[in-house]
């Protein structure tokens, strides 16, 4: 429990959380939106128990943020009552995804009311024959890696599975990944690294008998403190990212797009093939269809970098069943001016390779903690600085690897976007549920107004990575892995004759 500077019955808020509280802004509001897309009709009441059950035993869901000066606060909402933050709605016409993401687009330009707990659920009643649940949490609340973690303790591995007690305490899936998975080649290197840099710092700042009892740990100290020196003077002398369609002066209005999901075994084909990771693949198939966009419309992109802050999970061990923010920003530099899709997948991993070992993530970390315990007016500045270093904002979140359940009924898909902060004005979104994979991106209205020219971009750029590895191994002896992809290109064409 932090301590307590405003009196009884309230909690003080960390810095970190601070941080993401005060980047709240009409052009960039600090709110993670996901979507669960459900098979059949989900009965509102049962629902509600799930939520009353499962989702209020976090005492967050029940408190509202009160701020006094530089500092922040939990407080219980005297007033709380669950139906004013579940509704229920109903499509206009057919119903479909467009007018599924005409509503998105609406609420997602609305703040949320910090006169109440800051969370809203929308449960469209009507969505293509089934139901979905559009849900709206403010990031002060947890990072991506805690919030989509809270909805899946939501969820249950059987249909009958709400009606068992629920369980008393979340379980963090965050390090129960495959090697190949989505960013595990860049959270366990930093990951414990942070966890070796808090120690030790946690001594060095602590007190001086650690050092006096530990001579030896000099070296070791000075090593640490000069790395991330380094690493701060790299972080300031980075220049801003280059104009492009991509970036420029925001609006209050926001659009999403979500797309057609690609099947995980097919992209572990493709890395295996390579000898790249799942991660490599999906990256070079975000910045093919960023480049795609770019020459669609007009712009030159021969040498091209832009680059995308990625959050890092620096969740230490022992908050792994908190919420809260517990993660870091590194910049990766995407190759936007690379064409060949076999060459940019390879540029990529040489990228991520030079990241993964630094310490970026830990310093952003720190520097969030610091800016949310000074003033405002000394946090904005710091905000805007930083985010004229990126692009977009770009996020992994692993989803459970087989089928889930809500309230009796089946999740046939998730889908979630990320928020951007100072003057970023795009988003891109990478979950992973149920053996697919699935892209969502946000843009601004006034930068990028139709973000489905850029989704539907993810799906080609993938199958031009998957006849470019068939051709470039042409040659090659027979492989288990390429007979794979060659019946994923079959797969492909047969379903892209289907809708011709």
């Amino acid at each position: 429990m932090l301590l307590n500077l405003f009196g009884s019955g309230k909690e003080s808020m960390s810095a970190v959380d601070t941080a993401w509280l005060r980047m709240d802004r009409p052009t960039n509001l600090m709110v993670i939106t996901g979507i669960m897309f459900f098979e059949g009709h989900m009965d509102i009441a049962r629902l509600r128990g799930v939520l009353e059950s499962r989702l209020l035993k976090y005492q967050r869901f029940k408190q509202r943020v009160v701020r006094t000066g530089t500092n922040a606060a939990w407080e219980s909402d005297p007033d709380f009552d669950i139906d004013n933050h579940l509704h229920r709605v109903a499509l206009p016409g057919d119903a479909g995804k467009p007018e599924l993401e005409a509503f998105v687009n609406e609420h997602i330009s609305t703040p949320l009311d910090f006169g109440k707990p800051l969370w809203q659920f929308h449960l469209v009643e009507n969505y293509q024959g089934g139901s979905a649940l559009v849900a709206r949490i403010h990031h002060c609340i947890g990072d991506g890696i805690a919030l989509i973690q809270v909805l899946l303790s939501l969820t249950d591995k059987e249909a009958d599975g709400d009606s068992a007690p629920a369980p008393k305490k979340l379980k963090f899936q965050a390090g129960e990944r495959e090697p190949d998975d989505p960013f595990m080649r860049l959270y366990k290197p930093v990951a414990k690294m942070y966890a070796g840099v808090l120690k030790s710092y946690g001594k060095v700042l602590g007190t001086s008998y650690g050092l006096m009892m530990n001579p030896g740990k000099i070296a070791e100290y000075t090593q640490t403190g000069l790395a991330i020196s380094q690493g701060l003077a790299k972080l300031a002398a980075m220049p801003a990212d280059p104009r492009t369609k991509f970036k420029g002066k925001l609006s209050t209005a926001k659009r999403i797009a979500w797309s057609e999901s690609l099947p995980l075994p097919e992209v572990k084909h493709v890395g295996k093939a390579l000898g790249c990771s799942i991660n490599d693949v999906l990256l070079s198939c975000v910045a093919g269809a960023l480049r795609a966009y770019l020459v669609e419309k007009g712009q030159n992109v021969d040498g091209l970098d832009i680059r995308a802050s990625v959050p890092v999970n620096l969740r230490p061990e022992s908050k792994l069943d908190k919420l809260g923010n517990y993660f870091g920003l590194v910049f990766l530099p995407l190759p936007i001016g690379v064409a060949n899709p076999i060459e940019r997948v390879y540029e990529v991993k040489r990228r991520m390779e030079e990241i993964k070992g630094g310490y970026d993530a830990i310093i952003t970390l720190g520097l969030l903690s610091v800016v949310g315990s000074l003033p405002n007016i000394v946090e904005q500045p710091a905000i805007e600085y930083f985010s004229t270093k990126s692009t977009a904002v770009m996020t992994n979140v692993p989803g459970p690897r087989d089928p889930i359940y809500m309230a009796g009924n089946k999740v046939s898909d998730l889908q979630f976007w990320v928020p951007q902060s100072g003057e970023i004005g795009m988003g891109v979104s990478i979950l992973s549920y149920n053996d697919r994979v699935n892209f969502g991106v946000m843009t601004d209205k006034k930068l990028v107004a139709e973000p489905a020219r850029i989704i539907e971009r993810f799906g080609e750029e993938f199958e031009k990575l998957v006849l470019a590895t068939l051709l470039s191994v042409v040659d090659c002896p027979p492989d288990p892995e390429l007979a794979e992809l060659h019946l994923a290109v079959l797969r492909m064409q047969s379903e892209a004759g289907k809708h011709a």
